[in-house]
C-alpha cells in the first residue's frame, strides 16, 4: 500500500476470453470501481503465456509477465484473480498467492470443488479470502447470497439448471425434434460447446459446480466424487416427444437434498413438468433454485457462461476484496461451523421414473413385463403403445411409474431387458417435481 490514500494492486493471471473482459473493465471502469472500492485499483501485473498473441483489448506490454513470482510474491499485488482455467497449475498459483497474504478471486469451478476446503483454510489462517461467484453461474448472483443473505435459513434442497451448453442441446432438440448427434454438432458450430464437448454433456461441469454449492449451502464438505452423474447422450427425439405427450419437458438437473444427517447430490437428465419454475429456463440460461425453510422457494437465473457476464462476477468479487483490505480488518470472521454430513447412495433415491422400450408386438407382453415389476414392487401408473414396425412386429411402449426405489428399478430393467418379448430398453429417466 501507498502513503496517502491507498491503491490497491491487481495482478491478473490469465488474459483469455474471460481475462480480457475483467482486464477491459478494470482499465475503461477503473475510476468509478474505485469510487465503489473507496481507493484507487491498479492493474499491476498480468500472467500471460502468449504475451503478443492477438486480443480484444490494448494492454500496456510492460504489464506482461511469464513469471509467476512476478504476481504472488509482488509486494504491489493485494489481488490476484486467476483465470486460467483447467485444475494445474491454477490449483498451485491460488496455494501461493494465499500464502503470501494476498486476496485471491477465480472462475475456476474445478479448483475449487475439489480443493476449495483447503484455500478456504489457508485464506482464513492468513487472514485473507478466496472469492469465486464466477465459478457458478457465470453472472448469477448465487455465492454471495449462499453466503449471507440466506443464510439464517436451513436449507432443504437446490434444483439448478447450470451448464449453458447442455441446456442449449436439450432446448433445440424439444424445439426442433432432433437426435443428439446433430444438435451437439450445431452448439459446436455456433460456440455454444466445445471442440470437446465431454465435461459438459457428461455432467461433469455441472457436478464441479453442484459440490460448490452443496457446500455452501449445507455448510458440509462435498466433493466432485461425491455427485453422482450421468450425461445427456443417451437421449433421442423420441424422448423429447414423449416428454412433450406427457406434458413434460426434460432438463439436465443437478440436485441435492438433505435428509435428515444425509445429503444427496446428483446431475442427470429427468422429465420436469411443464409448470414447473425450472422447466421454462431454456436456450443458454442458467438457473438455481434454493429451497429454505424461512424464505421458500427462490429463483437465481441469467446468463451462465461467457466474458461479459463472467467478468461482472469476478469484478464484484475484486471490489468485495478490495473494500475487505481497506477496512484492513485484524481479522476474518469464522465461516459457518462444517457439519457432518454423510453421502446418501444414489440407490436408495425414491422418485417416478419414465420407461421407453421396444417390444414384440403381440399379446401377453404388458404383462409380463408387469410382473418382474411388480416383483420389485415398483406400480405402473400408465401404458402408452407408440409406434408399431409390422414388418419387424414390434411396438413401442412407454411406461410411468408410482414412486419407486432406485435400486429396484435398476434390478427390474436388468431383468425386464433378458424377458424374450423385450427388443430393446431404448431409454429411462426419473421424472422430478
Amino acid at each position: 500500500m501507498s502513503g496517502g490514500r491507498p491503491e490497491v494492486g491487481i495482478g491478473l493471471m490469465g488474459l483469455g476470453n474471460i481475462g480480457s473482459a475483467v482486464a477491459r473493465a478494470l482499465l475503461e471502469r477503473g475510476e468509478a470501481f474505485g469510487r465503489q472500492a473507496g481507493c484507487p485499483l491498479c492493474l499491476v501485473r498480468i500472467l500471460e503465456r502468449e504475451p503478443d498473441r492477438p486480443r480484444p483489448v490494448q494492454v500496456d506490454r510492460a504489464l506482461f509477465t511469464q513469471d509467476v513470482q512476478d504476481v504472488v510474491e509482488n509486494p504491489d499485488v493485494h489481488i490476484v484473480i486467476e483465470l486460467l482455467g483447467g485444475e494445474h497449475p491454477a490449483y498451485e498459483y491460488q496455494r501461493r498467492a494465499l500464502e503470501a497474504g494476498k486476496y485471491v478471486v477465480t472462475a475456476n469451478k474445478e479448483v475449487i470443488a475439489k480443493h476449495g476446503v483447503v484455500l478456504r483454510a489457508l485464506a482464513h489462517e492468513r487472514g485473507v479470502d478466496i472469492l469465486y461467484e464466477a465459478a457458478v453461474g457465470g453472472g448469477i448472483p448465487i455465492i454471495a447470497p449462499l453466503k449471507r443473505d440466506l443464510l439464517a435459513n436451513e436449507i432443504v434442497a437446490i434444483s439448478a439448471i447450470i451448464n449453458g451448453t447442455t441446456n442449449y442441446i436439450l432446448t433445440t432438440m424439444a424445439r426442433e425434434g432432433s437426435d443428439f448427434e446433430p444438435t451437439l454438432r450445431r452448439a459446436q458450430e455456433l460456440g455454444y460447446a466445445e471442440p470437446n464437448p465431454a465435461n459438459d454433456i457428461e455432467g461433469t461441469d455441472a457436478a464441479y459446480k453442484l459440490a460448490i454449492l452443496a457446500s455452501l449451502a449445507f455448510h458440509t464438505d462435498v466433493y466432485p466424487e461425491d455427485v453422482y452423474r450421468e450425461g445427456i447422450t443417451r437421449l433421442s427425439a423420441r424422448d423429447f416427444r414423449y416428454a412433450q405427450e406427457l406434458g413434460c419437458v426434460i432438463k439436465l438437473l443437478a440436485l441435492a437434498r438433505r435428509d435428515g444427517p444425509q445429503l444427496q447430490v446428483r446431475v442427470h437428465p429427468v422429465f420436469l413438468r411443464e409448470d414447473q419454475l425450472l422447466a421454462k429456463v431454456d436456450g443458454v440460461l442458467n438457473a438455481v433454485q434454493v429451497e429454505g425453510d424461512l424464505v421458500g422457494r427462490v429463483l437465481f437465473q441469467g446468463q451462465g457462461a461467457g466474458p461479459l457476464p463472467t467478468s461482472s462476477a469476478v469484478v464484484g468479487d475484486v471490489l468485495d476484496a478490495a473494500r475487505s483490505i481497506i477496512a484492513a480488518s485484524a481479522e476474518h470472521p469464522s465461516p459457518p461451523p462444517r457439519q457432518a454430513c454423510s453421502i446418501r447412495p444414489m440407490s436408495e433415491l425414491r422418485t417416478r421414473y419414465y420407461m421407453r422400450m421396444v417390444v414384440a408386438d403381440s399379446p401377453g407382453v404388458l404383462a409380463r413385463i408387469a410382473q418382474v415389476l411388480g416383483n420389485h414392487e415398483i406400480s405402473i401408473a400408465s401404458v402408452i403403445q407408440k409406434e408399431a414396425d409390422q414388418q419387424a412386429q414390434t411396438a413401442e411402449i412407454v411406461i410411468m411409474t408410482h414412486e419407486a426405489q432406485e435400486e429396484s428399478v435398476q434390478q427390474a430393467l436388468q431383468e425386464v431387458e433378458r424377458l424374450p418379448v423385450v427388443v430393446e430398453i431404448g431409454n429411462f429417466l426419473r421424472v422430478e417435481g
